[in-house]
């Protein structure tokens, strides 16, 4: 091959090499600015989210709807439907000076009348279901002495209802499970909270947009409507319970009664003597105590009742209240919804006995009481009330 010719080839084949050289690192330059350019995407959605989330959760803690950070900021329509995750936000971070506490018993207090009444600043913070635990669960926060609530008022009065039979549950149970993010002092597990996206839409854009927030006065009433309160609807949904033969010896409910009263109630009462305790039996219907007779523990029941009585008239700033055999109201279907929840009205006139004493029993009167109960509902008519609706 002549000279020339092989320097020709060989400086082709460099430019190929060269070429191919040059081509390589073209790439390898394209896939850094690639990956460059992903990261730039990468950071900017990482920024904005995180942007976002910092937003939604300074937007949460300003709100704050469940009053779980600081008192409510004035003005803002907040919605109060959610007893578990809004009670103990209540509790310690708004103003009041006593509180209603206890099952769907008291649901539908209006606190409007306790200001006129008795002229107290009262706060509902019921538990619909609630067991002796929900009641011991709230009035420890009603009771932090490091709360804004406590350091801004005293607690003059707790109204509270006890249901005999919740009074066997276990001693730790609670009516629902509970979330714990806004039961404990960990403020790590508020992230559930933070970013919940009920808490963002309900409870804050919600609000914001319909500018129409819960009345306090009537937080919590029952979504029976006036209609509701009749014989014609109680009695079609009624289901009297299953007969039981055996008979429930009557000191059956007695211990567990005890160690629920000596834990999760009567604490409170003993420790806070600076508070009027008006407890309160509720005055359920005699469908009520029909299904208690046909389970075969009337005797044990009222039994229970004495017991539970005796115990808080032992304490000086109870005041107890009997509303069981108000035989005016028992035994008139039509004051109910259901079994056991009555009309609106009778909690007005709760007030009014809690205020004049009315209904107030003491030493002694329970045990003539539970005998007129039972008067009342062993002779009542049922058969008669049956078979208008062949039960």
């Amino acid at each position: 091959m002549p000279m020339g010719d092989y320097q020709n080839d060989n400086n082709l084949n460099k430019n190929i090499g060269n070429g191919a050289i040059d081509n390589k690192d073209a790439d390898r330059s394209k896939q850094v600015q690639g990956r460059k350019s992903s990261l730039k995407v990468l950071t900017a959605f990482l920024s904005t989210a995180i942007a976002l989330l910092l937003v939604i959760a300074i937007l949460v803690v300003t709100v704050d709807p469940f009053f779980h950070y600081h008192k409510p900021i004035e003005g803002f329509p907040y919605i109060v439907d959610n007893q578990l995750s809004q009670n103990p936000g209540m509790a310690v971070n708004m103003v009041y000076d006593s509180a209603i506490v206890g099952s769907s018993m008291t649901v539908n207090f209006n606190t409007g009348d306790f200001a006129n009444v008795m002229g107290l600043n009262t706060l509902k913070l019921s538990y619909s279901g609630a067991l002796p635990r929900d009641d011991y669960n709230i009035l420890s926060f009603v009771y932090d002495e490091d709360s804004y609530a406590r350091q801004t008022n005293d607690v003059k009065a707790i109204f509270m209802v006890i249901d005999p039979n919740v009074m066997t549950a276990d001693i730790n149970a609670t009516k629902y499970e509970l979330p714990e993010y806004l039961y404990d002092d960990n403020y790590i597990n508020d992230i559930s909270y933070l970013f919940n996206k009920d808490v963002l839409f309900q409870y804050i854009l919600k609000p914001i947009i319909q500018r129409q927030g819960t009345d306090l006065a009537t937080v919590y009433y029952s979504w029976w409507t006036p209609e509701y309160y009749n014989e014609q609807w109680v009695m079609p949904n009624y289901v009297p319970a299953e007969k039981v033969d055996d008979v429930t010896d009557r000191d059956a409910y007695i211990e567990a009664t005890k160690l629920n009263l000596e834990t999760n109630i009567l604490p409170f009462i003993e420790e806070h003597k600076e508070t009027t305790f008006y407890i309160f039996f509720a005055p359920y219907s005699v469908l009520y105590w029909y299904d208690v007779m046909q389970e075969n523990h009337l005797d044990a029941t009222l039994y229970q009742v004495e017991y539970i009585a005796g115990r808080l008239l032992e304490c000086e700033n109870v005041r107890l209240f009997d509303f069981m055999d108000n035989e005016e109201i028992i035994t008139d279907i039509n004051n109910y919804a259901d079994e056991i929840h009555y009309k609106p009205e009778f909690n007005s006139w709760m007030v009014q006995c809690f205020n004049d004493g009315n209904q107030e029993i003491f030493e002694g009167d329970i045990e003539k009481d539970m005998q007129h109960l039972k008067d009342i509902v062993t002779t009542y008519d049922y058969d008669s009330l049956f078979k208008k609706y062949d039960k």
